[in-house]
């Protein structure tokens, strides 16, 4: 690994269970990397500064090696409060309004989230906001942007300013729904399957088709098992597809054109799914790797904060 002395800054996403931390070098490249299940949830018990120092320890940061960090550090629960910008707001400006940690002896910072207060559609985010700024926050022109999760966030961005955002439960719904409704049977030991899948692909379709009949739809896991004697993996590949396909109709109410690019935010299984769901729909998407995403929207706010 290169000597930690060419660390210029590191640079933190704190997740409410999950921490990740990197140290970067003078010219943008990833020095050394840690994670740990430390999220806001433990860290609010063993302390922030406690949890932060011990990875740096370990990486062999300088004392004195800044930090910048995103995500539920800056929640109300969590180490200092660093509040949300209201939307309409330009991306660049999330930097401005960086919250330094006090009382302590190297200079951190902690990044803002974003609010939509629409008093019939209020929204949040913290720590989706930086992974725009690393994925769109250059570009110009008018797109969407999905970032699946547990809480999909889809944003709508033009030329570098969120106009507006819409939060979509679908991941949680789907483990609810897959562990505690009676879909639960028509899931069970159902194998691994992926966006090619025929159930799921349909069901997008599907579901985009008539949004209205969601509730309907979602039955027909079960009673499609029950009369045509659909497997397992089909069922739960046809509720993955669903819920997605839901989640996709309300998102693009955002935009009257179809043609508007999607830039897909993810990585793993569900950078799959997505793109697999988006092409169903018959929109254009590009992929943008969600890790890369975030790392390189902290090295935009690290060159803003502590320009060389």
């Amino acid at each position: 690994m290169s000597q930690p002395a060419a660390a210029r800054y590191a640079a933190a996403d704190w997740g409410t269970s999950s921490f990740r931390i990197w140290l970067i070098g003078e010219t943008g490249e990833a020095l050394g990397e840690r994670r740990s299940a430390e999220g806001m949830t433990t860290a609010a018990k063993t302390g922030f500064s406690a949890v932060l120092e011990t990875h740096l320890e370990a990486m062999g940061a300088s004392a004195t090696l800044p930090v910048v960090i995103c995500g539920m550090a800056g929640a109300r629960q969590g180490w200092v409060e660093a509040g949300y910008l209201d939307t309409p707001a330009a991306l660049s400006d999330i930097v401005r309004h960086a919250v330094v940690v006090p009382d302590e002896r190297r200079d951190i910072r902690i990044l803002p989230g974003l609010a939509q207060r629409d008093a019939v559609r209020p929204d949040v985010m913290r720590g989706e906001e930086t992974q725009l700024l690393g994925s769109v926050g250059a570009l110009s022109g008018t797109r969407l942007v999905c970032m699946p999760g547990t809480h999909s966030k889809w944003v709508r961005v033009a030329d570098g300013k969120v106009e507006r955002f819409s939060t979509f439960m679908s991941g949680e719904l789907f483990d609810v729904v897959s562990r505690q409704s009676i879909l639960s049977h028509a899931v069970a030991d159902a194998g691994a399957f992926d966006g090619t899948h025929p159930a799921f692909v349909a069901a997008v379709a599907e579901a985009m088709e008539n949004p209205a009949m969601a509730t309907n739809l979602l039955f027909t896991v079960r009673s499609g098992q029950l009369l045509h004697g659909h497997g397992a993996t089909e069922a739960k590949a046809r509720l993955s597809g669903l819920m997605i396909g839901l989640e996709i109709a309300g998102a693009t109410t955002m935009t009257a054109d179809a043609q508007t690019p999607v830039s897909l935010v993810a990585s793993g299984p569900l950078a799959g799914l997505y793109t697999q769901a988006l092409t169903a729909a018959g929109l254009q998407s590009e992929l943008v790797d969600a890790d890369e995403a975030v790392r390189d929207g902290l090295a935009a706010a690290a060159k803003a904060l502590w320009p060389a």
